[in-house]
């Protein structure tokens, strides 16, 4: 069956010069050529683009696109390779997850949170920790206290102390600095714990979505690899 770029690009909504760009740029295999220079598609070219399109939501244009030159470069394991960098990414992503609502679940009790300040030692002294390691905290950006305009000294307040008690429960988790400071961002944009149950929600729905793009991925490029 002979193909127009204008067949492919009709199912999807596209363009035709966006069937020739995927094509350029490796994500479907070159197309034959009319004896008047045109380009001819065939079934195997439908599928690379269907593929191709079901592998985005899963994996992200850039990974979706180094697969597809893969597989049309005959290097289905480094497509494979690929693919399973995605899977571990997303577990990372749910332990992440699953880590913070812990976290948070374990926080201390409202009657330790209320409003007021304390210091860098009497703060350290109650996570047991050294107040060196609060200065790294602060230095790594998770959290930061004001300071006191008559002595200097780090003035810790409520939300400064709740998010040093989420910091402290996800590094005992073994996180990282980077991971723990992209989630108290979360903490503060969403206004403290409570209302982070929401984006937590929606944090889940999007694991939840991109699992199950990577079967419906998965399928497309099986169908792929065997479509002669």
């Amino acid at each position: 069956m002979r193909l127009r770029p204008i067949d492919l690009a009709r199912e999807h909504g596209l363009s035709t010069q966006a069937v020739r760009n995927y094509e350029e740029a490796g994500f479907l295999p070159p197309a034959e050529r009319s004896p008047h220079g045109y380009r001819v598609y065939a079934p195997r070219h439908a599928a690379a683009l269907r593929t191709f399109l079901a592998l985005i939501p899963a994996h992200g244009h850039a990974t979706a696109g180094a697969i597809m030159r893969a597989v049309n470069g005959g290097a289905v394991e480094e497509a494979l390779r690929l693919i399973d960098e995605s899977h571990a990414q997303l577990a990372g992503d749910r332990r992440t997850l699953e880590a913070v609502e812990r976290a948070l679940r374990d926080l201390a009790p409202p009657r330790e949170l209320e409003p007021g300040v304390t210091f860098i030692g009497p703060l350290a002294r109650r996570l047991g920790i050294r107040p060196a390691t609060l200065r790294k905290w602060e230095r790594a950006g998770l959290i930061v206290p004001r300071r006191d305009p008559r002595t200097g000294y780090r003035v810790y307040t409520s939300a400064d102390v709740r998010d040093v008690l989420l910091a402290h429960q996800l590094r005992r988790g073994g996180h990282g600095l980077e991971q723990i400071a992209r989630v108290l961002e979360r903490v503060r944009a969403a206004g403290g714990p409570e209302p982070l149950q929401a984006t937590l929600r929606e944090w889940r729905d999007r694991l939840t979505a991109r699992g199950l793009a990577m079967l419906a991925g998965a399928a497309a490029l099986d169908t792929y690899l065997e479509t002669p």
